[in-house]
């Protein structure tokens, strides 16, 4: 913490505050800046885990893949583990987080026992339910527009070595949705209790549920980290097949190809996959080439070379309530070009609902994520303008980590707009760090 004040106190007093990281999960267009960020090195570890207790103290940019390294040991992991590696657990409380476990744990933000964050003023605070609440409550979908978190104090839970799987094909949505419902509901499949539960859409008659569940049991396990590919595995001709992980590779089940997107770098080519060194089937890996390919605009010459339009980039997780769900995706299939779709349950697991995304609580929801290009548009981001005005029509939501086009005032009404400037006002009074709707709307 010392290298990040001393990082904070050089920068020229009113200069804009920001984070120095060399990776990021967001994907939004963001203009280069030189400005000097704040020192993060001494912020990547887990400080402390408390078995007894089930608790961990973990340092704000510490990635996900080291917390669980970290927390396996001790036969415990996180509450909700977020997909990708390299997501670290500040990020996934500020910008927000899912999983197969947020059917029963709701989102990562709600393990968080307590938090100290550097807010824009330069001070250190530790935010709780009881001190500091409105910092507490705001933070979660803020993107480090209130402050960055320092430490985290975070609920675990005890796990078992194993995660047996059952895939469930279904020829009609609204069937794969009522079963996820009943899940939710019951935690349960029938008499098989279910730890984890999400879903993939693949087309209008073919889509599946995965329902995993903890055991024991030594066995045969299975192994998604080269050759296989998890997403393929699912689809299968009979109406059910079962499938065993350890619990480590169920974590990571979806980084080694990025869910499915791995195959725009030709990584799922059987061919390029066996010369593919193993170390680099990783979502990070994709992450750098997906960088260097919008530095220099290699699709969008290559669409031009074959005398094809630009594409427009559609990479967005939203969620509706799971009685609109079947509406949004018959909609979506009919209108947007992009499948596979992933689902995915979650219900809040407090009473309370979080000003900056205003969930219901004790509502089912269904983040359904969908990752890819469309050619362009009449307008700029015409695709995702329309996906926007639905997701509001059904009443849902969408995560702010890739390209928005909202106006203001739509904006200030689905992010609560009077909860974060009351917040913001007090906690970065010289407006240090970006303001949300700047930072997630207009850099682009």
């Amino acid at each position: 913490m010392r290298r990040l004040l001393e990082s904070y106190r050089a920068l020229p007093t009113g200069a804009q505050v920001r984070l120095a990281k060399r990776t990021s999960n967001l994907f939004r267009t963001r203009s280069r800046t030189a400005a000097r960020g704040l020192d993060t090195s001494g912020l990547t570890g887990v400080i402390h885990v408390d078995p007894a207790g089930r608790t961990a103290d973990v340092a704000g940019m510490c990635t996900y893949e080291d917390l669980v390294a970290t927390t396996l040991r001790h036969g415990l992991a996180p509450l909700v583990v977020p997909q990708l590696k390299t997501i670290t657990l500040g990020g996934a409380v500020t910008g927000l987080g899912i999983e197969s476990t947020s059917f029963r744990n709701g989102l990562p933000h709600e393990s968080v026992l307590e938090m100290d964050i550097l807010t824009g003023a330069g001070e250190v605070v530790t935010a709780s339910p009881g001190e500091h609440a409105d910092l507490y409550r705001a933070f979660p979908n803020s993107y480090g527009t209130l402050g960055y978190a320092v430490r985290l104090r975070i609920e675990l839970e005890t796990v078992e070595p194993f995660v047996a799987l059952t895939h469930l094909r279904f020829h009609a949505i609204e069937d794969l949705i009522a079963a996820m419902d009943r899940i939710v509901t019951t935690h349960r499949l029938d008499d098989l209790p279910v730890d984890y539960l999400d879903g993939v859409v693949f087309s209008a008659d073919e889509s599946y549920l995965c329902v995993g569940t903890q055991t024991s049991a030594p066995g045969p396990v299975g192994d998604y980290t080269g050759r296989r590919i998890y997403y393929r595995s699912i689809q299968h001709g009979n109406l059910t097949k079962a499938d065993r992980l350890t619990i480590h590779d169920y974590l990571w089940r979806w980084d080694t190809d990025w869910f499915w997107c791995s195959v725009a770098f030709g990584a799922q080519h059987p061919l390029v996959r066996r010369l593919w060194p193993r170390r680099y089937l990783r979502s990070a890996t994709y992450g750098r080439l997906m960088r260097v390919e919008r530095r220099f605009d290699i699709s969008d010459r290559l669409e031009k070379l074959h005398g094809r339009p630009a594409r427009e980039r559609v990479i967005q997780d939203i969620e509706v309530p799971i009685a609109r769900c079947v509406e949004f995706v018959e909609w979506f299939l009919g209108n947007v070009p992009i499948a596979p779709m992933w689902l995915c349950p979650l219900r809040l697991r407090s009473g309370d609902a979080w000003p900056l995304y205003p969930l219901h609580p004790r509502e089912t929801y269904v983040n359904v994520g969908f990752w890819s290009t469309v050619p362009i548009g009449a307008t700029e981001g015409e695709t995702n303008r329309l996906i926007e005005r639905k997701v509001s029509e059904l009443d849902g939501h969408k995560s702010l980590y890739s390209d928005a086009y909202y106006t203001r005032d739509d904006f200030d009404r689905l992010y609560g707009g009077a909860e974060y400037r009351s917040v913001k006002t007090r906690y970065d009074p010289d407006a240090r760090l970006l303001e949300l709707y700047q930072k997630a709307v207009q850099r682009r």
